[in-house]
C-alpha cells in the first residue's frame, strides 16, 4: 500500500509539503481552517503586507520625483479601494493554491485537527461534523502567532497586532509602533506613506536588533526623516484607552506611558500597533498523546530531517524553530517528505536569506558580522558603497551598501549583506554564491550586466583584491 501523509497547517510549509508529497505519488490529506491553502503568509502576513508596501513605494516615489523636475498633485487615497486591492491580491493567490490542491488530488479538509494518537487525527470540520483520518505519517506545520505582552494586552479596537493593521481600519492621524523589528517597521512605513504621523519605540539601543549596524544605518536615516519620533532604549509601561465622553462611548485613542531616556513620559495616539515578534504555535490538541517534545521557547524539537521524538511525526516551519521565514518552511517541507520516502536527506542550508521590505530594503544571507564576532570566526569584509554605482546614481538611490564576508585564507564567501533599493531581489545571488562555495575570485570574474545594481556584488569582490574599478582601496597585503 502507498504511504499516506497528513499535514496539519496549510501555510507555505504545509502546502509545499502536501503538494510535493502528492507529486511523488503519496496519498495526502491537508488540514487547515481557511477556505484554501495559504496560511498566515498569504492571508495575513507576507503577501498583503507586500501589496501595501508596493503602494507605499509608489507614493514615496511620486514625492521623490519633485527632485527630478516632475511634480504630482497631492494624492487622493481611497481606503476602501486600497483595502479591496489588498484583498484581491490575497484572494487571487489563495484561490490559486486551492485549484492547485485539487489538480494534485490532495484531500483538503477545512477544519481543526486534534491528534488522537501518532497515526490518527480527528478533524472538526468547518461545515459541521467530525472526520477521522488514519495515516502513516504526520507533518506539523502550524506556524506562529503574534507575541503578546501581558501587561500591555488591553482589549481595545485601538490596539492592533499585525493582522489588525493589515486590515486598514482607517488612515489614522497618529500611530505608535511598539517594536523596532521588521514587521513593525514595514507596517509603520505603509502608514507613514499614507499620511499617518508614525512613532516607533524599541527596547534595545537600535532598530532591527541582531542585524549588522552598517546595513541598518541606511534604514535608520530614512526612518528618522519619515517618522515623527524614533525612541530606542525605551519601553512602554502602560496603555490606557482615551474617550471623549463617558465610559460607554467608543475609544478615540490610546494614552501611552514610556520609560526611557529622551522619551516623553506620556503621549496619546489614535492607534497603537504592538509588533514585538512572533511565537511558535505548538498548542496542538492531542500533542500530549505523542512523544513529541516542545522546548522552553515553545518550538517543537526535531532532528535534521525534521523528525520529532515520535518517529511518525515531523514538524516544519515556524513551529519547528528559527528563523521564522516562509521560504525556510518551504524547503524544510521537501526535506521532511524526502525523509518519509526514505531518502538520505538533512536540512543543512549554508544560507537562509532574510529580507526587511522597508525602503530602503535590507537583506542578508549566510554569516553576519555580528555572528562572526560572537563565534570568533576570522573574516575579511569587502564593502562597495552605492554612491559609486552608476545605476544607483541614475535612479537617485545611492542610500545603499553591498558587502561580502570572506574567509581570508580560502577566499570563500561566507556571508553577504545588502542595504538599498531592491536588496531583497539582489540577495539571491549571494545565497547561490554561499551555497555553491564560491570564492571572491568567482564573483569577481563573473561578468555582470552594466549598468545594474547586481554589479555591486561583483565590485565588492573586486574591493577584496584592491581592484575595484569605481572604488579606490589599496591592495590587500
Amino acid at each position: 500500500m502507498s504511504t499516506s501523509i497528513a499535514v496539519i497547517g496549510a501555510g507555505p510549509g504545509g502546502y509545499a509539503a502536501a503538494f510535493y508529497a502528492a507529486d511523488l505519488g503519496l496519498k495526502v490529506t491537508l488540514i487547515d481552517n481557511e477556505k484554501n491553502p495559504g496560511g498566515v503568509c498569504l492571508y495575513r502576513g507576507c503577501i498583503p503586507s507586500k501589496a501595501l508596501l508596493h503602494v507605499a513605494k509608489v507614493l514615496d516615489e511620486s514625492k521623490h520625483a519633485k527632485d527630478w523636475g516632475i511634480e504630482f498633485g497631492t494624492p487622493k487615497i481611497d481606503v476602501d479601494k486600497l483595502r479591496d486591492f489588498k484583498n484581491r491580491v490575497v484572494e487571487k493567490l489563495t484561490s490559486g493554491t486551492g485549484q492547485v490542491s485539487k489538480f494534485r488530488k490532495v484531500n483538503y479538509l477545512r477544519g481543526w485537527a486534534s491528534i488522537a494518537d501518532p497515526k490518527t487525527i480527528t478533524v472538526k470540520k468547518a461545515d459541521g461534523g467530525d472526520e477521522t483520518v488514519a495515516v502513516d505519517y504526520m507533518i506539523l506545520a502550524t506556524g506562529s502567532l503574534p507575541t503578546k505582552i501581558p501587561s500591555l494586552s488591553i482589549d481595545s479596537p485601538r490596539v492592533l497586532d499585525s493582522t489588525g493593521a493589515l486590515d486598514l481600519p482607517e488612515i489614522p492621524k497618529s500611530m505608535l509602533v511598539i517594536g523596532g523589528g521588521y514587521i513593525g517597521l514595514e507596517l509603520g512605513s505603509v502608514y507613514a506613506a499614507l499620511g499617518t504621523r508614525v512613532s516607533v519605540v524599541e527596547m534595545t539601543p537600535g532598530l532591527l536588533p541582531g542585524a549588522d549596524r552598517d546595513l541598518v544605518k541606511f534604514l535608520s536615516q530614512r526612518v528618522e526623516k519619515i517618522y515623527e519620533r524614533v525612541m530606542v532604549s525605551t519601553r512602554v509601561t502602560s496603555l490606557t484607552e482615551v474617550r471623549r465622553g463617558g465610559s460607554s462611548d467608543p475609544p478615540t485613542g490610546v494614552k501611552v506611558s514610556f520609560e526611557g531616556e529622551g522619551a516623553p513620559k506620556e503621549a496619546t495616539y489614535d492607534y497603537v500597533l504592538v509588533s514585538i515578534g512572533r511565537r511558535p504555535n505548538a498548542t496542538i490538541a492531542g500533542l500530549d498523546k505523542t512523544r513529541v517534545k516542545v522546548d522552553a521557547k515553545g518550538f517543537i524539537e526535531t532532528d535534521k530531517q525534521r523528525r520529532t521524538a515520535e518517529p511518525t511525526i515531523f514538524a516544519i516551519g515556524d513551529v519547528a524553530g528559527e528563523p521564522m521565514l516562509a521560504h525556510k518552511a518551504s524547503h524544510e517541507a521537501r526535506v521532511a517528505v524526502d525523509a518519509i520516502e526514505g531518502q538520505k536527506v538533512e536540512f543543512e542550508p549554508a544560507a537562509i536569506p532574510a529580507v526587511v521590505f522597508t525602503d530602503p530594503e535590507i537583506a542578508w544571507a549566510g554569516l553576519t558580522e555580528t555572528e562572526a564576532e560572537k563565534q570568533g570566526i576570522k573574516i575579511e569584509v569587502a564593502k562597495f558603497p552605492w554612491p559609486a554605482s552608476g545605476r544607483a546614481i541614475a535612479i537617485d538611490r545611492v542610500d545603499g551598501l553591498t558587502k561580502l564576508l570572506i574567509d581570508p585564507e580560502t577566499e570563500r564567501i561566507l556571508g553577504v549583506g545588502i542595504a538599498g533599493s531592491g536588496a531583497g531581489e539582489l540577495i539571491a545571488e549571494g545565497v547561490v554564491a554561499i551555497e555553491m562555495g564560491a570564492t571572491a575570485s568567482d564573483l569577481k570574474l563573473s561578468i555582470h550586466p552594466h549598468p545594474t545594481l547586481t554589479e555591486t556584488l561583483m565590485e565588492a569582490a573586486e574591493v577584496f583584491f584592491g581592484q575595484a574599478t569605481h572604488v579606490y582601496k589599496p591592495k590587500r597585503k
